[in-house]
């Protein structure tokens, strides 16, 4: 699973890397992006056809739902079963997005007997330095009121097996050839991207001050 994150690239790099069009969101970069808070993502105008970048809530709200606070908003989609998840197969048809990461957490347990209890937090990179990117879903809901929250949920797979010792399950990693079809401007079966990424990746224990969604700072990625 993938349930926080860090994402520093300036939103001028993120626009020259993906291309888009339009103005670029306010954004200020992060070591420790939590769920329900704001983050970029590379959306295909289904008018235009052009890639727009843009800061979206992290957790899906369906477009189809009556009450925002009585409903699920789920930060990860498992993606096996997108295609008849009625949370998910309407946003995987149609609204899919990639998100841009520098690298993700996970928690593992600690071995017995080191005197540590609980988990430990590890960071995860690509091994050639580049920027992750994350295949994700997105949707736009309207309240009654006529409030408006433009949201996302990130793909999830099996975890390659470089990674399976820290958890079962990783982000589905988008690579650069595969962004068009991901994005809907290329034809073909998006759930064939469906799978453990076959990228090389870097691990590393990182400080429990990741564990408080307060702290964000550069000694978050600080090794232990």
């Amino acid at each position: 699973m993938c349930g926080r994150y860090a994402a520093t690239l300036p939103a001028e790099s993120i626009a020259a890397l993906f291309r888009t069009i339009g103005p670029l969101p306010n954004w200020a970069a992060t070591r420790n992006m939590a769920p329900t808070q704001s983050a970029p993502a590379i959306r295909r105008h289904p008018a235009t056809g052009e890639r727009h970048l843009s800061l979206l809530r992290w957790g899906l709200v369906p477009h189809f739902v009556k009450d925002l606070k009585a409903t699920p908003q789920p930060i990860n989609a498992r993606g096996e079963t997108l295609s008849r998840a009625p949370m998910f197969r309407d946003a995987f048809a149609r609204r899919r997005c990639l998100v841009p990461a520098d690298s993700f957490y996970e928690w593992q347990a600690a071995p017995e007997g080191n005197g540590v209890r609980g988990k430990l937090p590890w960071s995860i990179a690509r091994a050639d330095g580049a920027p992750l990117v994350f295949g994700g879903l997105w949707e736009g809901w309207r309240g009654p009121d006529g409030t408006v929250v433009r949201s996302f949920t990130i793909v999830t797979t099996s975890a390659c097996a470089a990674l399976r010792d820290l958890h079962e399950r990783m982000p589905v990693v988008v690579e650069e050839a595969d962004w068009p079809l991901w994005l809907g401007e290329t034809p073909g079966d998006p759930a064939r991207l469906i799978r453990p990424s076959e990228a090389e990746f870097r691990t590393w224990r990182v400080g429990t001050a990741v564990n408080n969604v307060r702290n964000d700072d550069a000694t978050l990625l600080d090794p232990v």
